[in-house]
């Protein structure tokens, strides 16, 4: 089931991996972390009982902002559209998960799983939140009512990570060691199909987050093997199949991935202790750089132009590195077979959600913050449905 390389991928670029900003404060080992969506701010969570946000001009964390937790912070997330901070954690006994509305400040907490919170998304369109629990199972609720509208769903065991479709309307789940992938129809609560591969339990838990890209497949590290999960593939989501080349080259356990928001870089963490960066189109190896330790890895919105990592040095190193994407890198990779258009104004989301909108309405009105609208295909089904805009970077 898995693919394999048909073709030598050309030398990776021997770059030095530089961090211009390092922010430190944390006393305990970072956990998630998150931009935000106009990229001048990170939310981080921690095993310190504490998420973080962190003024990224300044290089400092906006103490304010503070939030402290009972439990320890497994996940934290934001939405697209800059509304909600979500906060999830919590231990084998207990369970913490709650969102908070940036504008009013108002905190909605949601109850329902028996253990911690491993693993959150919220929708592309912001209004929903899926949780992944300990207690294997996964649910959504609504962001707006605080209510539980799905789930729980059972499947794949301890979740690892989870991920919403870019219509929202599927999630797809994976297993915390990275052998088991699940996709559910959020409207209809039933599993559209479930693949649980042959690879045994890893040594330690991996949590490797999953993307669907711009062609609706899923991607991430799996393990097929009993070597744990060193190679990423791409999913058919309809069958879980792979499709294409698989992205290989690590010699350990990947601990995490990262897809630029036009889905043309791809960036992976490993055990083996390095950072690589890989063409998503090409599947070549772009540059692997030496990062003692290298965790969580995240692009910044907008034009992917930083990369900021953790590293697992045993609480010894509670860091966040913000490194600059080599200029070099950036211009070797190949653009996603999808057209990317521009329009920007603050009242472009809330237009977009009138059945009654005309191109010629997001022209006249989108003209000073950054959507993207996306047509895939070079076409987009419908204009008077509501589009889900996600933070990517303007290109025509």
């Amino acid at each position: 089931m898995a693919s394999t390389s048909t073709h030598a991928a050309p030398a990776a670029a021997k770059e030095k991996l530089t961090p211009v900003k390092t922010l430190e404060d944390h006393e305990d080992f970072i956990q998630s972390m998150a931009y935000f969506p106009d990229g001048k701010r990170i939310i981080s969570g921690s095993d310190d009982k504490t998420a973080r946000q962190w003024d990224m001009q300044a290089g400092k964390e906006i103490k304010k902002e503070r939030d402290v937790c009972q439990w320890e912070v497994r996940a934290v997330a934001v939405s697209r559209n800059g509304r909600w901070v979500v906060i999830a954690g919590g231990n084998d006994d207990h369970t913490e998960l709650k969102a908070c509305e940036i504008e009013t400040g108002i905190m909605k907490t949601f109850r329902g799983h028996s253990q911690e919170i491993k693993c959150i998304d919220i929708s592309p369109d912001s209004t929903l939140l899926a949780s992944g629990s300990r207690d294997e199972t996964v649910r959504i609720w609504s962001l707006v009512t605080g209510k539980l509208i799905a789930g729980p769903f059972e499947g794949v065991g301890f979740m690892g990570a989870i991920r919403f479709s870019q219509d929202s309307k599927k999630l797809a789940v994976s297993s915390e060691v990275g052998n088991g992938l699940d996709v559910w129809d959020v409207q209809t609560q039933k599993s559209d199909v479930m693949f649980q591969g042959k690879g045994t339990m890893t040594p330690a838990v991996t949590q490797v987050p999953l993307f669907w890209t711009n062609r609706e497949t899923i991607l991430t590290a799996f393990n097929f093997t009993d070597h744990g999960p060193i190679t990423i593939y791409e999913f058919d989501a309809s069958t879980l199949k792979t499709v294409g080349t698989s992205f290989e080259g690590h010699t350990d356990i990947i601990n995490s991935i990262a897809l630029s928001f036009d889905g043309a870089l791809l960036a992976s963490s490993s055990r083996d202790n390095t950072i690589k960066l890989w063409d998503f189109e090409s599947r070549h190896l772009l540059a692997s750089f030496h990062v003692l330790n290298a965790k969580i890895i995240i692009f910044s919105p907008l034009d992917s132009r930083q990369l900021a990592y953790t590293t697992a040095t045993y609480k010894d190193d509670n860091k966040i590195y913000i490194c600059n994407t080599p200029a070099d890198i950036l211009a070797r990779t190949t653009l996603p077979k999808v057209r990317l258009l521009t329009f920007t104004n603050l009242r472009c989301n809330n237009l977009l959600q009138k059945t009654s909108a005309t191109l010629q309405d997001l022209l006249e009105v989108c003209v000073t913050s950054i959507c993207t609208f996306m047509l895939i295909g070079m076409h987009h089904p419908s204009l008077t449905q509501p589009v889900v805009l996600p933070p990517c970077t303007v290109i025509e």
